[in-house]
């Protein structure tokens, strides 16, 4: 009797105790001084020209291949324009008619001048002949001017390079017909640029930072830039400019960066991704995202005091994957229970248990990359068949 008493207080000790659930406590603690930010980015070339035709005609011969290196003013291609070569030998001869009848009217206009003060001629005579002289120097003006617009126009006819650079696409090939204005036609009537090229001896990349770290601009910014062509290797950019407004599809800020591209290593339109270092905010504390509780009330945390649970509402901020600011709401000091069930209620008792090795430890942290902790795992027991206690039944 006395026996089965005693193993009675035991098994209701031990009930008691298993009826509590077993909790971990971690704290707040402060935000690194320092944060990494990886964003993506692109990059494009310092000058790039997409080359149309000003004039209409056959391509006569390209000169110049994809890749290929030029200078200002090289010859890309020539076009063959048989109606504006037309054009401008009749812009010439029209000059040369209208250019004699400008000499004569000069001529005639002198004469009649000359008899001004006699009585053969009238006054209003002189004055006619001087007036037609006027106008047959506009006519030749505007003779002029036609000539020299179609000089502009066979000039078109060589297309050359606007800056030194690198042909980056050529999307035309002798006999192909072009368009004035545009490029080459295609079945559908559509047009596109001849050549493309782009001078790459600087590279601008291209960053949408999000609104949160907008902060972080200014004319100190700069980014180590990583491609996945060239594994390892860093290239530096320098801050370059801003779009100073934020995108309201995405809240994030176009900011501009350049790096030098002396080498030509580095290719535009290319991804790559740019990686910060951005002040840190001490000041605020942070917890493991998986201390939170979501429930209707809002978001909260789990308090222990007096080894029961007191539920405390929070006011959260940044997001920084496994860790998360608490901008209200605890204190550095605060018991936080790092495992709540979703079941976990207000007065609940609960029994305080060390942290499992590489679940919330300070050595596992430690371990990890700044502001980024090790993921929780759960360490389980040994599966294998425990030894029997006590003598077995027959």
């Amino acid at each position: 009797m006395i026996e089965r008493h005693f193993h009675y207080r035991a098994l209701r000790k031990e009930v008691e105790d298993l009826a509590r659930v077993r909790v971990t406590i971690i704290h707040a603690e402060p935000a690194p001084k320092e944060r990494k930010l990886d964003l993506p980015a692109n990059l494009a070339a310092w000058y790039q020209a997409p080359i149309y035709a000003q004039v209409s005609g056959y391509v006569k011969m390209w000169y110049k291949d994809y890749g290929a290196h030029v200078k200002t003013g090289d010859i890309l291609a020539e076009i063959s324009t048989p109606s504006l070569d037309a054009q401008y030998e009749a812009a010439k001869a029209n000059y040369e008619v209208v250019a004699a009848q400008y000499r004569l009217a000069v001529i005639t206009a002198e004469r009649w001048a000359a008899l001004r003060n006699t009585q053969a001629v009238s006054r209003q005579e002189v004055d006619v002949q001087a007036a037609n002289a006027a106008a047959k120097k506009a006519q030749v003006d505007q003779a002029r001017h036609e000539v020299e617009r179609f000089e502009a126009l066979e000039n078109f006819k060589k297309i050359v390079a606007p800056f030194d650079g690198i042909v980056t696409s050529r999307r035309v090939n002798v006999g192909d017909y072009v368009n004035e204005g545009s490029g080459d036609l295609n079945g559908r009537g559509g047009a596109s640029e001849l050549f493309t090229v782009a001078d790459i001896h600087r590279i601008r990349v291209f960053i949408s930072i999000p609104q949160a770290y907008a902060s972080i601009i200014s004319d100190k910014l700069s980014a180590k830039i990583t491609v996945p062509q060239y594994p390892g290797r860093k290239f530096t950019a320098a801050y370059l400019a801003t779009a100073q407004a934020f995108s309201p599809a995405t809240r994030t800020v176009v900011t501009e960066l350049a790096l030098d591209n002396k080498d030509h290593i580095l290719w535009p339109d290319s991804y790559a991704t740019a990686h910060f270092i951005v002040p840190g905010t001490p000041d605020i504390l942070i917890i493991p995202v998986n201390a939170l509780i979501f429930r209707a009330q809002g978001t909260q945390v789990a308090t222990v005091v007096d080894h029961h649970i007191h539920l405390v509402s929070v006011e959260t901020g940044i997001n920084y994957g496994m860790t998360i600011q608490i901008i209200d709401g605890i204190k550095p000091g605060d018991d936080i229970v790092g495992n709540p069930t979703a079941d976990m209620m207000e007065g609940d008792e609960v029994k305080i248990v060390p942290t499992t090795k590489g679940y919330n430890d300070k050595a596992a942290q430690s371990a990890a990359p700044p502001n980024h902790p090790v993921a929780p795992i759960q360490v389980l027991p040994d599966r294998a068949a425990p030894e029997h206690v006590g003598a077995t039944r027959k």
